[in-house]
């Protein structure tokens, strides 16, 4: 946990005050850990599993935004704010968790006000990947964007799980698109899929690959 980007950012004494605050959960399939409008809460990392990130205006129903990867943190909102959350968070697979709850976030700032300025730091993080989110929406391929998502994650860690290759979008199915991105992929050697996973073998060229503009329409 303290490898993902946050954490690996912040001086160790305070990782390791967050994680002797922190208790693991597990999360079945499809299971909400919480919902946009959840009066209050505590940050939530992921040890191991998959997560869906979910967000939509008030009056519409949550759209998948973000898929989270093992070492990445969430749901610091309500400390930093105050206020509801502004998201749902829901495991995609099997998700094993740790959960930081609130008050423990409020005694550790008591006791250091600096904390407020290092949990809001993991915020600034989420607004990079939203960043890269934005941009990757701007083009026009529906399949386009949805390699472009999948190589986004697998360029962070070497080993991706993969629930399903499909993905939908306004209805339609590119599972074709994605899996002939993937043959491309392993043919070049940046990647070998299994039936349950795909593993990352080349990052450094697969990172390259999702920021260029090869996929572009």
């Amino acid at each position: 946990m303290q490898a993902g980007p946050w954490l690996a950012s912040i001086p160790e004494s305070f990782p390791t005050h967050l994680l002797r605050s922190a208790r693991l959960q597990r999360f079945a399939p499809g299971q909400i850990i919480y919902r946009f409008g959840d009066l209050e809460g505590g940050m939530y990392g992921l040890v191991a599993g998959s997560l869906t990130i979910n967000a939509a205006p008030p009056d519409a129903a949550p759209r998948l935004i973000h898929l989270g990867i093992p070492g990445a943190w969430t749901g610091e909102g309500p400390f930093l704010t105050g206020q509801p959350r502004r998201i749902e968070l829901k495991a995609l697979g099997d998700a094993w968790m740790m959960h930081v709850p609130l008050d423990a976030l409020q005694q550790m700032e008591a006791r250091d006000p600096a904390v407020f300025r290092v949990v809001g730091r993991n915020t600034v993080f989420t607004v990079d990947a939203l960043i890269r989110i934005v941009n990757d929406l701007r083009k026009r391929n529906g399949s386009t964007n949805s390699v472009r998502a999948a190589t986004r994650g697998m360029a962070r860690r070497r080993a991706y799980p993969t629930v399903s290759k499909r993905t939908w979008r306004d209805g339609k199915c590119f599972e074709a698109a994605v899996n002939m991105t993937m043959k491309r992929f392993t043919e070049v050697g940046w990647v070998s899929c299994t039936y349950r996973s795909v593993t990352v073998t080349n990052p450094l060229a697969l990172g390259k690959f999702a920021e260029a503009n090869a996929l572009e329409t």
